[in-house]
């Protein structure tokens, strides 16, 4: 009923719809539906069971292994360190125009311990639990790494003990002490000391620390990387020294190519001790050396190897490996003194020898970052060598003549030398000399000029005037 009249029960299915359904009928607006039955029982149909399998069917398959060195370590190292390592500048230099490159130096060597392995170290230590910090640690060895131990365990308040053999330098001792180590010399060599260092840390509970291949370290190294990428804009390539444990070079690059897969990364190593080139050409790392370095000019090399992971990280994030000479690694000594008034150690230098070899000619109009690693070397070891890179630079000469055994002979010599501007260091007058004709005498002199070009035109001047001339080599 609807408003007092009766109607008709409305549909509950469109009957456009119920043709879907089968068979229908409508009445009154009822729908009758007819429904179809089937005779007889569906077949049933049964799967097989699953088949039971043994466990030694079962393939295992190997997880991904964890990178050794991770970008997120090396960023969280840049966090820790900030409160006591200084950042330290990368400047444009002088000697870019000379060498048709952007050199931009990274100078590490500016840190209180006067090398790059400060940043390594106060992270490792850092990272170091609670008792180990109480007990203390010692080290063994005189290198940039034991320095940098003794320096930031005492800012830590950590207890620490350098054992030295009696070969180490006075001057070297007393730096230790300076930083606030306890100094013990022991033997007299660097493998008596390490033996006694490793005994006491046993006995007394003290951590031996040498530089090795552990991850704490290397993030600390790596942070250099980072600072050159913020530093540096629009970078081609970096060269890194490849020195000690070689974990400045693995961790920069491991950087670097996070940041930016396209820089190329050059590891520069001395040619006397190509440790490193020679692992990367056999796959591994090599034991055996016939070769080893100069102790004095490298001094970080001579007692180290290289480890498993910091080669494997080598292998993967550094482009390119080239060695660098002696000689080219004193004349960037030189080079550092002159343009840039800094003075570095030889291993500080080997990424500008490097530049000055004409080794990388790819990187001519280039923006290259050079890492100057370290500047620890004794006062007498470095006027030594800038001697002899004033040789090798054909700034000093040595010659001798002979003159005539007459008043103002010599006069006329050192005369001629003060007119074409030339520094005497050194002259020496011999009478007697079984070589010598019969009223000559032979003099010897040391000279040095201002650069090549002048060396050159002396020369060529003296041999015309003096036929008798020859030039020595030192």
């Amino acid at each position: 009923m609807v408003n007092g009249i009766p109607g008709r029960r409305p549909t509950l299915i469109e009957p456009e719809r119920l043709k879907d359904f089968g068979e229908e009928e409508l009445l009154n607006g009822d729908v009758r539906v007819w429904e179809a039955r089937s005779s007889g029982r569906p077949e049933i149909q049964l799967t097989e069971p699953p088949k039971t399998r043994r466990m030694s069917e079962f393939k295992s398959q190997a997880r991904p292994s964890t990178e050794y060195l991770r970008f997120e370590d090396i960023s969280a190292a840049t966090f820790k360190i900030q409160s006591a390592i200084q950042k330290t500048p990368c400047t444009y230099s002088r000697l870019s125009k000379q060498y048709g490159m952007e050199i931009y130096l990274k100078k590490e060597h500016l840190h209180y311990t006067g090398s790059v392995k400060e940043r390594g170290v106060f992270y490792l230590l850092t990272s170091l639990t609670q008792e180990q910090q109480k007990k203390g640690v010692i080290v063994a060895t005189d290198c940039n790494f034991s320095m940098a131990v003794a320096h930031h365990a005492v800012e830590l308040k950590i207890p620490v003990f350098a054992i030295m053999p009696s070969s180490c330098s006075v001057p070297r001792l007393r730096v230790y002490r300076d930083y606030g180590a306890m100094v013990i010399s022991y033997g007299t060599a660097a493998r008596d000391s390490r033996n006694h260092a490793c005994h006491l840390a046993k006995d007394n509970g003290y951590l031996y620390l040498e530089e090795d291949e552990q991850e704490a370290y290397l993030a600390g190294l790596g942070t250099v990387g980072l600072e050159i990428y913020e530093q540096v804009p629009k970078l081609d390539a970096v060269l890194v020294p490849a020195s000690g444990q070689f974990g400045l070079l693995a961790g920069t690059a491991a950087a670097i190519k996070h940041l930016n897969p396209r820089i190329l990364v050059v590891g520069v190593e001395p040619e006397g001790y190509p440790l490193l080139l020679q692992s990367l050409k056999t796959g591994a790392p090599c034991k055996d050396m016939t070769s080893r370095p100069n102790s004095k000019l490298y001094g970080d090399l001579a007692e180290h190897s290289l480890g498993i992971q910091t080669f494997q990280l080598a292998k993967k994030h550094v482009d390119k490996i080239i060695t660098v000479s002696e000689e080219s690694a004193l004349v960037a000594m030189l080079r550092f003194q002159e343009f840039e008034r800094s003075t570095v150690d030889t291993e500080g230098a080997m990424g500008l020898a490097a530049i000055l070899a004409g080794q990388l000619p790819e990187l001519r109009g280039k923006r290259v970052a050079v890492v100057v690693s370290s500047a620890n070397m004794e006062l007498d070891l470095v006027r030594q060598c800038v001697e002899r890179a004033l040789v090798l630079d054909e700034r000093i000469s040595k010659f001798t003549v002979e003159l005539g055994n007459m008043p103002g002979d010599m006069a006329k010599l050192l005369d001629f030398l003060s007119r074409e501007d030339v520094r005497l260091l050194d002259v020496c007058h011999r009478r007697h000399c079984d070589k010598t004709e019969l009223f000559k005498i032979q003099v010897e002199c040391v000279v040095e000029t201002r650069d090549k070009t002048q060396s050159v035109q002396l020369r060529k001047t003296l041999c015309e005037r003096y036929p008798s001339l020859r030039w020595l080599d030192r």
